[in-house]
């Protein structure tokens, strides 16, 4: 693993590589973390340059400001597009897990020339929904409670609104000490998230005049597990606006921790990449 900072305007980009070969980004999910997709950058690595990182402001990804500010999709998306250029001049295969893939989707609709494939993993996009506005007000809802009564308040509302889509996280005891840093970053980072990022990006509306044009590069994953709830309906829903069928995905929201190689090879296959000299194939 390589680790890299790359300057963008107003933010610094933290990332990891791995491997060798095409060139494959991973988009973290809100107030992600590079180390959150350690495990599945490692399965990747045989296939591909795999590219992991902090969004702008969480954990290591600094902001010029040195204070938390509102979080955009548009941002953020930029963002990967501009470490994409600095680390290559060909497309790039993406894969966007939650709010990263909401990310994907701006990226390939304004940007589509750089991306390769991507899959966009159950992508909070509630807007799309018919229910949006009871959606809204839950978002809404969890945001307040994490600025009045605190983090663990907000996060049961938001795990409660989401209908059991998350799969239990390692017990503290469980994890190495790594993973134990990893884990304090995403706490740091939750307050961020909640404030400034969830009203925003769930509020997101594909561009779908733009992604028509470029359907056969688009995947769109829903959690087999959970398929049914909250967080994998708009991706249902922006497929069905596109004309795509959507691909189930190992697990539940969380799936690509909890079920890490069946996701990995659900990626490969997708993507259709193949092992590059010397790498060695999943088992």
């Amino acid at each position: 693993m390589r680790p890299d900072i790359f300057a963008v305007p107003g933010a610094t980009i933290y990332h990891e590589i791995r491997g060798a070969g095409p060139v494959l980004l991973v988009l973290p999910g809100g107030g992600g973390d590079a180390n959150g997709s350690d495990e599945l950058a490692e399965l990747l690595a045989p296939y591909a340059t795999v590219v992991t990182m902090d969004a702008r402001g969480y954990s290591r990804s600094v902001l010029d400001s040195g204070q938390p500010e509102q979080q955009h999709v548009r941002v953020q998306s930029e963002d990967a597009y501009l470490l994409l250029r600095h680390l290559t001049d060909e497309p790039a295969h993406v894969v966007g897990m939650s709010a990263g893939g909401i990310v994907g989707l701006d990226l390939l609709a304004r940007h589509p020339d750089s991306v390769r494939a991507l899959v966009a993993h159950d992508p909070p996009c509630f807007a799309v929904l018919p229910d949006a506005a009871e959606q809204r007000a839950f978002v809404t809802e969890v945001s307040h409670l994490a600025r009045t009564e605190g983090i663990p308040a907000a996060a049961q509302r938001f795990l409660d609104g989401i209908g059991g889509a998350m799969a239990p996280t390692p017990a503290p005891d469980a994890r190495t000490p790594q993973e134990a840093a990893m884990w304090a970053r995403l706490a740091a980072n939750a307050p961020i998230m909640m404030e400034y990022e969830l009203c925003e990006f769930t509020s997101y509306i594909p561009d779908f005049a733009a992604l028509a044009t470029a359907v056969d590069r688009l995947t769109l994953g829903v959690s087999a597990d959970s398929r049914q709830l909250l967080p994998s309906r708009p991706a249902a829903r922006i497929a069905a606006r596109l004309g795509l069928e959507v691909v189930e995905f190992p697990g539940m929201h969380n799936g690509a921790r909890t079920h890490t190689r069946e996701f990995a090879t659900r990626v490969i296959e997708v993507l259709g990449i193949q092992r590059c000299a010397g790498g060695r194939s999943i088992q």
